[in-house]
């Protein structure tokens, strides 16, 4: 296998880890967006200033050209009205002296949940995915015949891309794709009460590191969709995975022609070849994110590769842990060892997101049933992980790092 590129040095300049949250009945200071203060070995985190809304900020994307933080708010529009915010996309400047947000703008995002929201600073755009929900609506009808019948209706999910404008505010809506179809329904996910694919479910829009394509893991129909990113979406690719898969997230390796993807309900993770000129994906190999002998249930969540590309992490739901796996040039992976996490209330509630810092020194987990954000030192030889310090932050969902000047 080749070594990689190896991992960038430490910049120069103050690092902040922006960790988006879900908010809480019983913790006011749940919800927002929380600034932490992060030294450059990831032994220190001091917080320095959070900010209420968007109130459940479920993912967040830095655009360094302009100096602004995305974030959706992950909520389901309450009708005509509405009386509480919409889901939306926000823009919010970070400040270049002290890292402090401001509201720029927002827009409505058709489709409930957004759940996923990437950046191409190149040509000003912007990618939500939206999930939408799992509850259905009955709608009784009168067939020719005169019976009556049920009609079940699902949320619609969408992927979304936005314009931006010079100073990085979300522009208009540019195009709309919402996720036809279903999966098997209802099936033996205990997920939703087995009907965790009666509709699609949009959970991330990935730009591919040449910024040409669009990676949009459908969970609810088992399909990974790809679309050429330009002034609409054009679909170029359909990836069709067997039945109660589920790809949730995707990541790439730093030469942009490998991607790695969680599959949800089956509790695996596969690597794939990517073709940069045609956005054809090819599955290499795919392993299970759990111990031989492990049976309880468990959902993997998201997927991230360290900067020297040489490892692979996973989150898993339910073992509660976060596991390294090594990765081979021909696209093997190996199970090489985890940390555990806070246990699970159930995997929609637990340690969601983490992310690597930009020298791939440390990674950073939302452990979101600990209320913890958790720092651990990465072992760039073996994939190792060992547990440096935390910082207590109310149903911590994302990680995003911002470097500001120095």
């Amino acid at each position: 296998m080749s070594e990689g590129p190896a991992a960038p040095a430490a910049p120069e300049g103050r690092l902040l880890a922006y960790v988006g949250s879900y908010p809480s009945d019983t913790d006011p200071t749940a919800g927002g967006i929380t600034a932490l203060d992060v030294s450059w070995d990831g032994r220190k985190i001091t917080p320095a200033h959070r900010i209420a809304e968007p109130r459940e900020a479920g993912h967040l994307a830095y655009a360094e050209s302009t100096g602004i933080l995305y974030a959706v708010d992950e909520r389901k529009t309450d009708g005509r009205g509405p009386v509480q915010p919409p889901a939306a996309v926000h823009a919010l400047s970070v400040s270049r002296s002290d890292g402090n947000l401001t509201p720029v703008n927002f827009r409505v995002a058709p489709g409930p949940r957004p759940t996923y929201v990437s950046v191409d600073q190149r040509r000003g755009l912007l990618v939500t995915a939206n999930h939408g929900d799992f509850e259905h609506v009955e709608k009784v009808r009168q067939a020719e015949d005169g019976t009556w019948q049920v009609e079940y209706v699902y949320d619609d999910s969408t992927v979304l891309l936005f314009g931006l404008e010079a100073d990085g505010a979300v522009g208009p809506l540019r195009d709309v794709k919402v996720m036809e179809g279903h999966g098997k329904d209802p099936n033996s996910s205990p997920q939703a009460g087995g009907h965790a694919q009666s509709s699609g479910h949009a959970h991330c829009a990935v730009i591919d590191p040449s910024g040409d394509f669009v990676l949009v893991g459908d969970k609810g129909t088992d399909r990974i969709l790809v679309y050429r990113l330009g002034d609409t979406l054009e679909l170029v690719h359909t990836h069709q995975t067997p039945p109660e898969i589920a790809p949730r997230h995707i990541a790439f390796g730093p030469e942009g022609d490998r991607c790695y993807v969680t599959y949800e309900l089956a509790s695996e993770v596969a690597s794939y070849a990517f073709d940069p000129e045609t956005g054809a994906l090819e599955e290499l190999s795919r392993l299970s994110t759990l111990p031989e002998g492990y049976s309880a249930p468990n959902e993997p969540a998201e997927v991230r590769v360290h900067p020297n590309g040489r490892f692979v992490y996973v989150n898993n739901r339910g073992e509660d842990t976060v596991v390294a796996f090594r990765a081979e040039r021909d696209g093997e992976l190996t199970r090489v060892g985890h940390v555990s996490l806070a246990p699970s209330v159930h995997p929609g509630l637990a340690a969601r997101s983490f992310a690597f810092d930009p020298s791939g020194t440390f990674l950073l987990v939302a452990d979101r049933p600990a209320d913890l954000v958790r720092a651990y030192t990465v072992d760039s030889e073996v994939g190792s992980l060992t547990p440096l310090t935390e910082a207590r932050v109310a149903q911590p969902a994302f990680v995003e790092f911002v470097v500001l000047p120095g």
